[in-house]
Order: structure tokens, then C-alpha cells, then sequence
């Protein structure tokens, strides 16, 4: 591996950590093996703490390709609890209302989320790392101020219902770059009537990086830490 070259590391990332604690955590192991100061990690596409899976690392000059990679669709699997609204649209927040799931039938569930599919304007969460006036949109929604975002064109290219197990809705979804799921499982539940949120995320695609070629953050520091340094290029 030439890290300073620039690699491509597929990550499974372990739910609880924030992106940033992967790109930091990776980092200071590739300097720690090299014996370097400085070597450039990032990421090509945030996840949320409460949600796990791919995500692309790049390093040294391949973190110049970043943005080619953020653009790529993104395909999720996860779970929308029908019956319940929490103000984040996940489970970062408390359920502030619920509601009756009765005459809800699953001919409903999968006619919705045929029709969610496509272009479609989406107003972002709250609690979203947006920024407004250079402030965060999830620091002033926690100090109780008012929070209001613009809405965004994205794309829902397929909006698939897996299984239903009420009040959970199991679902895959392939989107554009920037698509909120949290917003997708918000929306989906209002228009249904009964409110939902999401209540669990995982990250399966980004093109045609698949989660099932990615390694875990400890597989990944143990090949690190494997390595001949005397065959890798320090620049």
C-alpha cells in the first residue's frame, strides 16, 4: 500500500462513531506505522452516528477524488417505526407524539413508497449537520432555537419495502447524494397518516462500492499494522 500515493480503504463503520471518528482513528494508525507526521485521510460521504456501514476512505492524493465518489448514489437497507415522530426524524430524539396504526394495510405501505420514488423536494432534518449563517443546524435545534432549511431537489431512484412486521417497515432504498433518509422515513409516515421515523440505518452501496468488499476498523488497523514499511513510499 502507498498511502501518500493515495489508497482507496472501504470501511464498515461501527454504529456510534461519526465519520470523522473513522477518518481520525485510521489516520493516526497509517502515522503511527509510517512514523510521519502528517498524512492526508478523509471521507467521501458522511454517516450519521445512529447508522452503520460503507464508508469510503481515501488517503495522500487520492483524497483530490473525493467528490467524484460523494456524487455516486447510495443504496441503504434499514427500518422505519410506523406510529411514532421524534423531532430528529431517528432516534437521536425522543418520541414527542404517536399515533393509531389502525386501518393502516401493508396494499398502503407498498403503494406510498411506489410513489415516493423520483424527483422529489425534501426538506432536510433539523437536527442536520446544514448550516445556517455558519451555525449547524443540529447546535441551534438543541438550544431550542428555531430552525428552518431550504428545501432539495433529490432523487429516490428505487424506494423498496422488504417486509412489513407493524409498526416496523423494513425497507432498501437506492438515492442520490444528499438525500436525508431520516426525511424519507419522516415524510413516508406523515403521508401515511400515522406519523414514523428511523430507527435503523445501514449503508450497503456507494456506485459500485459494495459494503460486502468492506472491513471492519479493527481488520483494517491489524492489516495496517501487518505491513513492511520498508516497501511503502513516505513522501
Amino acid at each position: 500500500m502507498d498511502f501518500a500515493a493515495g489508497e482507496i480503504l472501504l470501511v464498515d463503520k461501527p454504529l456510534g462513531w461519526t465519520s470523522f471518528d473513522v477518518v481520525n482513528k485510521m489516520r493516526y494508525e497509517i502515522k503511527r506505522k509510517l512514523k510521519v507526521k502528517k498524512i492526508k485521510v478523509g471521507h467521501a460521504g458522511t454517516l450519521d452516528p445512529l447508522a452503520d456501514g460503507l464508508l469510503i476512505l481515501c488517503t495522500g492524493k487520492k483524497t483530490k477524488e473525493i467528490d467524484n465518489y460523494m456524487g455516486m448514489p447510495k443504496m441503504y437497507s434499514g427500518t422505519i417505526t410506523l406510529g411514532a415522530t421524534t423531532p430528529s426524524y431517528d432516534l437521536e430524539t425522543q418520541i414527542d407524539a404517536t399515533f393509531s396504526l389502525d386501518g393502516l394495510t401493508e396494499e398502503m405501505i407498498y403503494a406510498e413508497a411506489k410513489k415516493m420514488e423520483g424527483d422529489v423536494l425534501q426538506n432536510p432534518p433539523i437536527f442536520s449537520a446544514k448550516k445556517i449563517d455558519g451555525n449547524k443546524a443540529y447546535d441551534l435545534a438543541r438550544a431550542g432555537k428555531d430552525v428552518v432549511l431550504q428545501a432539495k431537489l433529490v432523487q429516490i431512484q428505487e424506494f423498496k419495502i422488504v417486509s412489513i412486521e407493524l409498526p416496523l417497515v423494513h425497507f432498501e432504498i437506492t438515492c442520490s447524494k444528499g438525500t436525508y433518509i431520516r426525511s424519507i422515513a419522516h415524510d413516508f409516515g406523515k403521508n401515511l397518516g400515522n406519523g414514523g421515523h428511523l430507527s435503523s440505518l445501514r449503508r450497503e452501496a456507494i456506485g459500485d462500492f459494495k459494503l460486502t468488499d468492506a472491513k471492519t476498523v479493527d481488520a483494517w488497523i491489524s492489516e495496517i499494522n501487518l505491513l513492511d514499511i520498508d516497501n511503502i513510499q513516505v513522501i
